[in-house]
């Protein structure tokens, strides 16, 4: 049993996850971990090297080649891809297009998610995705489902660049049968619509005080 701590911030696409996880982990003094560009980083090495991430046999099997090496700078989880940081190419189209189809491989979950739980023995963490609360640290007791309306999600997606509809992404992210998105037991659902980005970190905090955390 780890002596540290984890915070599970769950939700859709453009929710804000990334952002409130961020604050938290300043404000908090915790480690961030994005989940998220964890699956983009695969995604983007299965696309250069030509392989179809809806071929399940052949993302296996370039998974196994894979070198996935996480770590932390500046209190940021980071990922390189056989000694090669992919950058800007995690939001990039093409992987934003085709990310949900290599999230639902199951053996993809599988070694990302001990990933994910390896972050624990660096110390506690705000870690932000779609199953964390579920899957990846489904005994803590520090939950919570960030959320907003789709109109704002949108426009929140269109704002940093990425043109993908998020209810298509919804529909992916919730109806895969590996880990698909959901409300975790146990977490207490945020919406963001009507929150500035301080408004939203301050509410969260107010919510892991009412569930026992403390710093």
């Amino acid at each position: 049993m780890s002596k540290h701590h984890a915070i599970a911030i769950d939700g859709p696409a453009a929710s804000g996850k990334s952002t409130l996880a961020r604050g938290l982990a300043r404000r908090l003094g915790l480690i961030m971990v994005n989940s998220g560009e964890m699956y983009r980083a695969v995604t983007w090495e299965l696309l250069r090297r030509g392989i179809d991430p809806n071929d399940r046999g052949a993302v296996v099997a370039a998974l196994g080649e894979m070198e996935l090496d996480c770590g932390v700078a500046d209190g940021q989880s980071t990922i390189r891809v056989g000694g090669s940081d992919p950058g800007g190419e995690l939001r990039s189209e093409r992987v934003n297009a085709k990310v949900s189809a290599v999230s639902a491989v199951p053996e993809v979950r599988d070694r990302l998610v001990a990933l994910q739980r390896s972050f624990l023995d660096l110390g506690d963490v705000v870690m932000e995705g779609r199953d964390i609360g579920s899957v990846v640290f489904p005994d803590t007791p520090f939950k919570i489902y960030i959320d907003a309306c789709e109109g704002i999600r949108s426009a929140r997606r269109v704002a940093d660049g990425e043109q993908d509809a998020v209810a298509s992404r919804d529909a992916a992210d919730s109806g895969r049968s590996t880990a698909p998105l959901r409300v975790a037991e146990g977490a207490t659902v945020l919406d963001t619509s009507d929150l500035d980005v301080g408004q939203v970190v301050e509410s969260a905090v107010k919510v892991l005080e009412s569930q026992g955390f403390e710093r």
